[in-house]
């Protein structure tokens, strides 16, 4: 056996449907497609929500509530949270290129201060946002909040 010999299984191929080759053969006319609507066009691609026509169903489903667009999301990080992680590293400054260096927020948060949990040491913390008692919780302890 070479490859020049080579062929495929008795069967296994067929030949395929020679459309649009006039009356005769069978598949002349609508060539397969039918009569008229859209599927008989050329250029027709279904389209991924088309419902036939219908009225697609983001449309026709009530429209609730009220997304502000101005909204601005922080990653919230506890005072608790802070201390853990100051003392699992060792440090005592906690700017936002050190904890994106370590990991605890992405590169494209905002960050902000809240205050559950007990502050037992001293940390200068540097933030997008800060709650009021977390700022007092902070600088009670010795510490300070720089906002950016």
């Amino acid at each position: 056996m070479e490859l020049h010999n080579l062929k495929p299984a008795e069967g296994s191929t067929k030949r395929g449907k020679r459309i649009a080759r006039g009356q005769g053969s069978g598949r002349g006319g609508t060539s397969t497609r039918g009569h008229k609507g859209a599927k008989s066009r050329s250029g027709w691609s279904k389209k991924r929500n088309f419902e036939g026509g219908q009225m697609p169903l983001q449309m026709r489903l009530p429209k609730r509530g009220f997304k502000n667009r101005h909204r601005v999301a922080y990653a919230p990080l506890n005072v608790e949270r802070l201390e853990a992680i100051a003392e699992k590293y060792n440090k005592t400054d906690l700017t936002i290129e050190t904890l994106i260096e370590l990991g605890i927020v992405k590169k494209t948060d905002k960050v902000k201060i809240l205050a559950t949990g007990e502050l037992t040491k001293s940390l200068n913390v540097q933030a997008h946002a800060c709650s009021e008692s977390a700022k007092t919780a902070i600088e009670a302890k010795g510490g300070s909040v720089n906002i950016i």
